[in-house]
């Protein structure tokens, strides 16, 4: 089959090239997916999106004027997709659910741990020959409540981890996991668990229902100087209340690997220009806010796994009509 690969980056030539092996002819695309470039597909029967590509009702009408049938996500989220005009237009469409739990959850772990001992900041000042410790004061983990929302498998791993460093972990999920009330996870509400977290860290996938789930109410009920995490979906935050929070002190560090607006600005060297965007700016300001470009899933290992699955996708789909892990709701 011929697909359609957009927003391609060296790394997918590597392992999306190695992932097919001749079954498939890949044509990589690097300008991202949009109602302007969905003409780059003419020619191929499925095409590879992913997270910042829009697959809006236009996209999906003009590639059911090309004769796709089948847009298959390299990623697990899927906030970017029309639904409903997937089914008017008779396109299915595959996500990778689980590509590698792990690999999130060490970023997560890993930002907790740089702002908590101010490692970012310790590292720009030894460069510069400065050695003093005025300002990196951290605290031990042991003992402190983390919160996590969201207890999938990225969420169990990050519980996992801290459980490890003799965190106590209080949680809120639709669906509590057993297994990890076993562990000694106490399951909240969540206005229970934004009280209770020294740390709170997000990993529930962005829909109507959690988009601005920490807004300025949310916030006004965590404690004084919590840690606040998002490797998940940036628009799960409300960026202007999380702003506020800094400001006042609500928020003692915020750590993001994602951003609501980040489709604008990540995966792109942008070095060498401003950036436009005056919130992300003002973030940027904050010496304890530690932002990274929406890499948490950026191991070999992730993307050995979210290649395969991408392929089996198509694979499937090709000999059957059926992707193997088709997005519910997508197919009429």
């Amino acid at each position: 089959m011929d697909v359609a690969v957009f927003s391609s980056k060296s790394y997918d030539r590597q392992f999306l090239g190695a992932a097919a092996a001749g079954k498939h002819r890949l044509r990589f695309l690097d300008p991202r997916l949009s109602a302007e470039t969905a003409i780059l597909a003419k020619g191929a029967g499925a095409v590879c999106a992913f997270v910042n590509d829009q697959v809006d009702a236009a996209v999906l009408a003009e590639f059911q004027r090309l004769g796709i049938g089948l847009v298959a996500l390299r990623s697990a989220g899927f906030n970017n997709v029309d639904l409903d005009a997937a089914r008017r237009c008779g396109i299915v469409v595959a996500r990778v659910p689980g590509y590698s739990p792990d690999a999130v959850a060490e970023h997560t772990v890993a930002m907790i741990l740089a702002l908590n001992r101010n490692i970012h900041r310790a590292w720009v000042r030894v460069r510069e020959g400065n050695f003093s410790l005025d300002g990196l004061l951290g605290f031990n983990l042991r003992g402190r409540v983390v919160g996590v929302v969201g207890t999938g498998q990225i969420g169990a791993a990050v519980i996992r981890i801290m459980l490890g460093f003799g965190c106590r972990i209080v949680a809120h999920d639709p669906q509590p996991d057993p297994a990890l009330a076993g562990l000694g996870v106490r399951y909240l509400a969540l206005p229970e668990v934004l009280a209770a977290a020294d740390i709170l860290t997000l990993h529930c996938p962005l829909t109507p229902e959690t988009r601005h789930l920490i807004d300025a109410a949310a916030i006004a009920r965590m404690r004084k100087g919590v840690m606040l995490l998002n490797t998940s979906r940036g628009a799960i935050i409300d960026t202007a209340a999380a702003i506020a929070g800094l400001k006042d002190g609500s928020i003692g560090h915020l750590g993001l690997d994602v951003y609501e607006e980040e489709a604008a600005l990540f995966f792109e060297d942008r070095s060498d220009r401003m950036i436009p965007d005056d919130i992300f700016a003002r973030l940027l300001t904050f010496p304890n806010v530690l932002i990274t470009g929406h890499q948490g899933f950026f191991t070999t290992e992730a993307l050995t796994a979210i290649a395969a699955t991408t392929l089996a996708n198509i694979a499937t789909f090709e000999a059957t009509g059926h992707a193997l892990h088709e997005v519910p709701g997508s197919r009429a």
